[in-house]
């Protein structure tokens, strides 16, 4: 199916690895041309890998987004590489990286960083690329949350919180954005093998007495198996599936909307 991509721009904010990654991959893979930002050392490998493998052109810059002043030096890269671009998507975050059940086990001052890079990164992403796709009076802007921001996960409350702040940012800028034709959507990915899943694991594990303790594998397949009817894990090109049919015209009345790519653990 073509979805019309060819010869766009995505920016794939934390486009370096696992979800962001594959929503790289997905972009290239319909032609687009991808900026990948990131803040970890195989930003700019990764970009050069996307490159090869699908024929576009592609980017790829370091950016945190905590930093207001590092996003608009991303978004000056962006531009003076390709000179516009179509399609932004968000999925740079983090965890506490502790296990958050109850919440007391954590400290307030657990939740400082988390904030500052899921909520408020987010905010800077959106101040910094929004204006252009409004001058363009068209394109989409598309947050990855999680389905922890649905459901009150209590694994990380952080974390869970930041997401759903997401969710509802999103439905804030798609009302403030659809009379510039620009579109905003939340796609919130379930069980997904990254190294901020495997970070949940550890810090259950660790809390857990000798006899108690697992293997990341066997704990995670056993909550696959309880928690996901469909029984199988989801994959960064699923959620790279989901973002570019959004972000293709097949999707241009889809707006202010979050979708779930979850294998049904919302459901469950």
């Amino acid at each position: 199916m073509d979805l019309g991509l060819q010869g766009q721009v995505a920016v794939v904010v934390g486009g370096a690895n696992g979800i962001g990654r594959g929503i790289s991959a997905a972009f290239a893979a319909e032609g687009a041309h991808v900026a990948v930002l990131d803040v970890t050392e195989n930003t700019v490998e990764t970009a050069v890998q996307v490159a090869e493998a699908h024929g576009v052109r592609t980017l790829g810059t370091l950016c945190d987004i905590a930093s207001f002043e590092s996003v608009e030096r991303s978004r000056d890269a962006v531009l003076g590489e390709f000179r516009s671009y179509a399609h932004v998507v968000v999925v740079a975050a983090i965890g506490s990286g502790k296990f958050g059940f109850p919440f007391l086990n954590l400290q307030p001052s657990d939740w400082d960083r988390v904030l500052q890079v899921n909520i408020l990164g987010t905010t800077n992403v959106a101040h910094v690329y929004a204006p252009h796709l409004m001058e363009r009076q068209c394109g989409t802007v598309t947050l990855i949350s999680s389905v922890a921001g649905q459901i009150g996960s209590q694994t990380d409350p952080p974390y869970s919180a930041s997401k759903a702040a997401n969710i509802n940012f999103a439905q804030c800028m798609a009302r403030d954005l659809a009379p510039h034709q620009v579109r905003v959507n939340t796609v919130c990915p379930g069980m997904v093998k990254t190294s901020l899943n495997e970070l949940v694991w550890k810090s259950w594990n660790d809390l857990q007495p000798e006899g108690r303790k697992r293997s990341y594998e066997d704990w995670a397949e056993e909550k696959v198996r309880n928690l996901v009817p469909l029984r199988r894990w989801q994959e960064p090109a699923d959620i790279g599936a989901m973002v570019v049919f959004l972000a293709s015209k097949r999707a241009q009345n889809v707006t202010g909307q979050t979708i779930n790519v979850d294998g049904g653990y919302v459901i469950k």
